[in-house]
């Protein structure tokens, strides 16, 4: 009975702990000093930040109804993007400006509970606080459209929302950009960029078993998170015999050095960049240049680059 006793008193402590690990973490209102959004900036984050890619409403020309619902096909099931346009009761309509920089900054709902990491909040972490504040005030000004979003599909335990605060010890470190000041400005805007709203290395790097990107594999390539294809390495082992201009061109219509278009869901992609100053574009490809060549996953034979 003794040994009984000590084994559920460790159970217990255990349990404890992991519950108060795995709060779901939010910034309060409190914390945000007055501001005045500036809608221009919010135009360009929704663009580098690829919000189109995933929330638009399949099959609709006007790219900017931001509906959800297109199916996300995973190893670890299927997600749907939810409904994030202006809409009060389908959409975020109602979400207070602390509600969005806390689902963008710690990957946490209104309601209190963890977005699944599809979500990239991992690189959103990075982006400035008036960047946020920007694109949401950005987001307001687009159509409203009804209409919610079925719930994923996802086999237990995933579905056990609870479990993804262990998952964001490990990956959500909470550390905003910092410029490295022995590089230019344009290779810091370009890192920013790519680092924070644009997310690159969410598709452009190796899962582990639990899809947390590989760190010494970052930007290396690897299998399409949406599980068809391969996203291949754009680091200096994958593209060191592009030049810059070559990058700024598949960021501004798709055309590759080859001759060539991108395919698979860089398409959506390019939808977004093809939207960004010409000053941007060349950022993001000064950056991506600059990566040194790193060995990534090599794709099964017969793989779609």
């Amino acid at each position: 009975m003794r040994r009984l006793g000590l084994a559920l008193l460790v159970l217990a402590v255990i349990a404890t702990a992991v519950w108060v690990l795995t709060i779901p973490t939010t910034v309060p209102a409190s914390a945000l000093p007055p501001y005045a959004p500036n809608v221009g900036n919010g135009r360009t984050m929704f663009y580098a930040g690829g919000c189109i890619s995933c929330h638009a409403v399949q099959n609709d020309e006007e790219r900017t109804r931001l509906g959800g619902g297109r199916a996300l096909t995973t190893q670890f099931g299927t997600f749907y993007p939810p409904n994030i346009s202006p809409d009060p009761h389908d959409g975020i309509g109602t979400w207070s400006e602390a509600d969005f920089i806390t689902a963008m900054w710690k990957g946490t709902s209104p309601e209190g509970w963890h977005y699944y990491p599809v979500f990239p909040y991992t690189s959103y972490q990075r982006m400035t606080l008036n960047d946020v504040r920007d694109l949401f005030a950005y987001l307001k000004t687009l159509p409203a459209v009804g209409g919610r979003v079925r719930q994923h599909d996802l086999p237990f335990p995933i579905r056990v929302r609870r479990l993804i605060g262990l998952w964001k010890l490990l990956f959500l470190d909470g550390k905003a950009f910092e410029d490295d000041r022995t590089q230019s400005a344009e290779w810091n805007r370009g890192s920013y960029l790519v680092n924070g709203p644009g997310h690159c290395a969410e598709c452009h790097s190796p899962r582990n078993i639990i899809g947390g990107v590989v760190a010494r594999q970052r930007f290396a390539g690897g299998p399409n998170p949406e599980g068809e294809g391969w996203v291949p390495n754009i680091t200096a082992a994958g593209i060191g015999d592009w030049s810059q201009q070559d990058v700024e061109q598949v960021l501004a219509s798709g055309e590759l050095p080859d001759g060539e278009s991108v395919g698979s869901s860089m398409v959506a992609v390019v939808r977004s960049t093809s939207q960004l100053s010409a000053g941007d574009r060349a950022a993001i490809a000064f950056y991506i240049k600059s990566l040194s060549a790193l060995q990534g996953p090599r794709p099964p034979q017969g793989k779609h680059r």
